[in-house]
This record gives C-alpha cells, structure tokens and sequence, in this order.
C-alpha cells in the first residue's frame, strides 16, 4: 500500500518513513504542499499530512484529497495545538489527528487501523497464495516474482476480494496516474496469469477486473 507523507521537519518524516517502511508500506515523502499536490492522483491509499509547510499547507491539501475521493484515510499531524485548526481538519474531512510530539508507534497503529490492511493471504488455489503484508506470491513454498505493477494490482483486492477494479482504477493506482492503455492492461493480466491460476482474473465486460468467486483470504 502506498502513503504520502507530507512533513517538513526532514528528520521526523525520515523516522515517519522508516517505522512505516518497516511494516512493508510503500512511502513518499514530500517537504511542501505545492509538490504534494502534483501527485495527490499518484494511486495513494493513505496521507499523512502536517498542516505547516512550505507553499500549500497540509489543509489545503486534505481539501484536494477530498474533492476526489471521501474514502480514502487521512491523519492530519500539527504542533499547532490551536482548537479552530483542529476543528477545520475535521470539517474538511480528515480520519484523525495528532498533535506533536507524538508515539510513531501511535501513528502506525492509526495508519494500520484506517487503512484496515490485515496480514491476510489471498488464496488462488491450493498450490498458489499471496502474502498481501510481504507482497510475495508463493506456489508451495517456492517465491515467484512479481513486477511491481502486478503487486499493485492484487493489492487492490486485499480489502475488497471481489470488487471490480475498473480500467480508472487501474491507471490510478497500478500505473500511480500516468496514462495507460488497454494494450498496457491487458499484457499485464496476461503476464500475471502465467504466474496465478489463470481463471483467477475474471474480465468484466466494459468494466475492468475482478477475481474469481473460488478465490478467498486466509
């Protein structure tokens, strides 16, 4: 899973990084809102935002984030302790607030929390699993390795197992917002096909993908 830090104080969203590195997220960090706010679309599943940055601060930001998705989870740190700001991160939807100094521990714990990523496999068959908190795909006990997009594309089902990933979907989060084709999506597919059972992907007309009924989490 991918997460933006937005955190200015370089040395605290090192640690940031590393504590939530560590527990195998995939994390960006950004030092002003002006940079943030170029790849808020970049297929994050998590922001972790200090209001006072350089540029466009951290509000303003959560502000962007939910003009385009109420869903997505997003923890709003400040050693502004004033009541007005606090009560603004709220109304414009933030998930939780964290005043500094705080707990890493206490952030990841949220992070984990919000973001309900268990330490579950999905089960294609009795010979193939994906660990979804190492992203490794086993066939036994043998690791077989995936391509980073195709990692990013079983990681949209740990959540929601038989939802459908739409082709938007898709170029959000797989392709992290840069333009794609159906080409591009469909030769991926074919790739990881060759590595799962290959009726695990089900195509939905018109649609995009989703996996088959059979498959399930352990």
């Amino acid at each position: 899973m991918k997460i933006l830090v937005l955190e200015d104080n370089k040395r605290l969203s090192n640690v940031i990084k590393q504590a939530l590195s560590d527990e195998c997220y995939d994390v960006d960090c950004f030092y002003d809102g002006d940079s943030a706010l170029e790849v808020l679309k970049n297929g994050y599943s998590c922001f972790i935002l200090d209001i006072n940055v350089p540029n466009l601060d951290g509000i303003s930001i959560l502000k962007a984030i939910r003009q385009n998705s109420n869903s997505l989870p997003v923890i709003i740190i400040s050693s502004n302790h004033d009541l007005e700001k606090v009560k603004k991160s709220y109304d414009f939807g933030c998930d939780d607030y964290l005043k500094k100094p705080f707990y890493i521990f206490e952030l990841v714990q949220k992070v984990k929390k919000l973001s309900k990523v268990q330490r579950c496999c999905i089960k294609f068959d009795e010979q193939h699993r994906y660990d979804c908190s190492k992203h490794i795909l086993y066939k036994g006990d043998e690791e077989i390795e995936l391509t980073k997009k195709e990692i990013l594309f079983l990681e949209l089902f740990s959540n929601n197992l038989h939802h459908i990933a739409t082709y938007t979907e898709l170029e959000e989060y797989v392709w992290e917002g840069d333009d794609t084709s159906l080409v591009n999506i469909r030769a991926m597919i074919k790739r990881l096909r060759k590595k799962i059972p290959y009726e695990s992907i089900v195509i939905v007309k018109g649609m995009g993908y989703s996996l088959n009924k059979s498959v399930s989490l352990v």
